[in-house]
């Protein structure tokens, strides 16, 4: 296989690459002496400054907690909130960041709200085997 140029940074003389100049392509954001890039294109692992979190991501995150722990009243409450942020974060394009904290959050009081539907039906059958026994 035969090449019709060398490649870049080889020096005939010595046989080798040529040793990188200090200074060597200093461009803002760029280490030093790392390979020129297309320009207006970011250096690898930069992906910009990220959106910034929707205003009811911790509040309802907070909520969807505090339904399972303390009060499952806060259950459907976080669930509506959470639904209704997600809308909000997917419709923006990108723009609204937070879509984690407010899909724990949410789920959080998807199963709160079950467990306190499920608490109501156990009080329920229970009222009623009671009531039936009783009367026995």
């Amino acid at each position: 296989m035969t090449y019709d140029a060398p490649p870049p940074g080889w020096d005939p003389q010595s046989q080798g690459y040529q040793q990188q100049q200090p200074g060597y392509n200093q461009q803002p954001g760029y280490p030093p002496g790392y390979p020129p890039q297309t320009p207006g294109y970011y250096p690898p692992g930069y992906y910009g400054a990220p959106a910034p979190d929707h205003p009811q991501a911790v509040v309802v995150l907070v909520l969807g907690i505090m339904s399972l722990v303390f009060c499952q009243l806060l259950g459907p409450v976080a669930w509506i909130m959470g639904g209704k942020a997600r809308r909000e974060i997917n419709q923006s394009n990108g723009m609204i960041g937070g879509s984690g904290m407010v899909t724990a959050g949410w789920i959080c009081g998807i199963v709160s709200t079950a467990l306190m539907i499920l608490v109501i039906l156990f009080i329920v059958v229970a009222i009623i085997v009671g009531a039936v026994g009783s009367s026995q």
